[in-house]
């Protein structure tokens, strides 16, 4: 059975950092691309980044570039998202999603979701 559970959410001060942890199990990374996606109150779902199974990274989100950095670890079948310089706007439950190959910064093109970790940035 193919799963995704986030961890790593939290409260944290603007400026502040935190990492976030993606652990996957039912399949491995090196065939899945994991994408996290972020979800402020009223707003859509939004990609962030994503990691192909050969480890290429994109970036989705311009509001997040130089701040954030997705990586993984295969041998614990786990991908990451760094978060530093962190604002008040970056609040949101972020969500881990995992599709066969490809990345995508679509809701739809993703097959797989975790529940989701919240990420609340203020003072």
């Amino acid at each position: 059975q193919l799963q995704l559970v986030e961890s790593g959410g939290g409260l944290v001060q603007p400026g502040g950092s935190l990492r976030l942890s993606c652990a996957a199990s039912g399949f491995t990374l090196f065939s899945h691309a994991i994408a996290w996606f972020r979800q402020a109150p009223g707003k859509e779902r939004e990609g962030v980044s994503c990691i192909r199974p050969d480890g290429v990274a994109t970036n989705y989100a311009d509001s997040v570039k130089g701040r954030f950095t997705i990586s993984r670890d295969t041998a614990k079948n786990t991908a990451y998202l760094q978060m530093n310089s962190l604002k008040p706007e970056d609040t949101a439950n972020y969500y881990c999603a995992a599709s066969y190959a490809y990345c995508s910064g679509d809701v739809g093109g993703m097959d797989y979701w975790g529940q989701g970790t919240l990420v609340t940035v203020s003072s």
